[in-house]
C-alpha cells in the first residue's frame, strides 16, 4: 500500500511540473527578463539531468540486454563464449587512426602494418529485433596501403581446459560490408613450443557467417595446452565499413562413428 501511495504522489508531482514547465514555456515571450533569466537557469540544469537520465536508460532498456551470452550452440556443447566486446560497453568507445597492436577491452587487439593508418575502430549499440549480441564492432577503412589488417581475440583461458583433439571449435560471425570482401578465420592453439594453426574463409554473400575448425586434424599435445586465440583477417579492405554484429566460439565433442 505503501508503495502504492508513493507512486501516486510521484505521478502528482511530475504532472504539476510539467504543467508548471509548459505554462512558462507558453508565457516566455512575454515574461519579465528577470524571471525568464531564473528560469533559463532552472530549465538548463533539468535538460542536463534528463539528458543523462535518458542515455543510460536507452542503453540499459534497449534490447538486447546487456552481458547476453545468448546464441545457438550445437548439441553437447561443454564450453561457449561471447567475447566482452559484444557482450558489455567498452570504457573506450572508439578510436581514430589506429596504431597496429592497438586493443580495445581486453580481449581485442587491432593489427596492420599500414604506414600511416587511416583505420577507425568502435563499439555500437546493437538495437535491431534480430539482434542477439548487446553491441557490435564496426571498423571504418580508407586510404590502405597495409597488406594485412586483422582483429586478433585472445580466447579465454576455460577455452583449452580440457581440450582434446576429439573437439570441434565454432566460430560464427554477423558481418556487414559495404563492399564484398574475404574474411578468414583463423585458429591458433600454442602447446608446448608448437603452435598449431588452422584457417577458415567465412562464407561470403551471407548476412551470418560460420566455420568449423576439427582438431582432429593437428597435431595438438592435449597434456602441454597453453593458450588459444583467433584472427579475423580482412581481405582488401580499403575503402570499406565492415561491422561485425556478433561474433561467437562454441567447442563440442565429434560425433563418434
Amino acid at each position: 500500500m505503501a508503495r502504492r501511495t508513493e507512486g501516486v504522489i510521484e505521478s502528482a508531482l511530475n504532472a504539476s511540473a510539467l504543467r508548471r514547465w509548459s505554462r512558462a514555456a507558453r508565457t516566455a515571450a512575454t515574461t519579465e527578463l528577470q524571471t525568464l533569466r531564473r528560469q533559463r537557469q532552472q530549465a538548463r540544469a533539468l535538460v542536463s539531468r534528463l539528458a543523462d537520465l535518458i542515455h543510460v536508460a536507452d542503453s540499459r532498456l534497449a534490447l538486447p540486454r546487456i552481458g547476453s551470452t545468448a546464441f545457438a550452440r550445437p548439441g553437447g556443447t561443454d564450453w561457449s563464449w561471447r567475447p566482452q566486446a559484444w557482450r558489455g560497453p567498452l570504457e573506450v568507445k572508439g578510436m581514430t587512426a589506429v596504431p597496429t597492436q592497438t586493443m580495445l577491452g581486453n580481449e581485442v587487439t587491432l593489427f596492420h602494418n599500414c604506414t600511416e593508418s587511416e583505420l577507425t575502430l568502435r563499439q555500437l549499440r546493437n538495437t535491431r529485433e534480430e539482434d542477439l549480441a548487446p553491441f557490435a564492432l564496426r571498423l571504418d577503412v580508407f586510404r590502405f596501403d597495409g597488406t594485412f589488417l586483422s582483429l586478433v581475440l585472445d580466447l579465454p583461458q576455460d577455452a583449452v581446459q580440457g581440450l582434446q583433439r576429439r573437439h570441434i571449435l565454432r566460430v560464427s560471425a554477423i558481418a556487414e560490408v559495404e563492399r564484398p570482401l574475404d574474411i578468414f578465420v583463423r585458429l591458433n592453439i600454442k602447446h608446448g613450443p608448437n603452435t598449431d594453426t588452422l584457417v577458415q574463409e567465412l562464407p561470403r554473400g551471407g548476412h551470418e557467417g560460420m566455420v568449423e575448425f576439427d582438431l582432429a586434424y593437428t597435431e595438438l599435445n592435449e597434456k602441454r595446452l597453453e593458450k588459444a586465440w583467433l584472427d579475423i583477417i580482412f581481405g582488401g579492405p580499403e575503402m570499406n565499413q565492415i561491422t561485425l554484429r556478433d561474433l561467437t566460439v562454441c567447442r563440442y565433442p565429434r560425433a563418434e562413428l
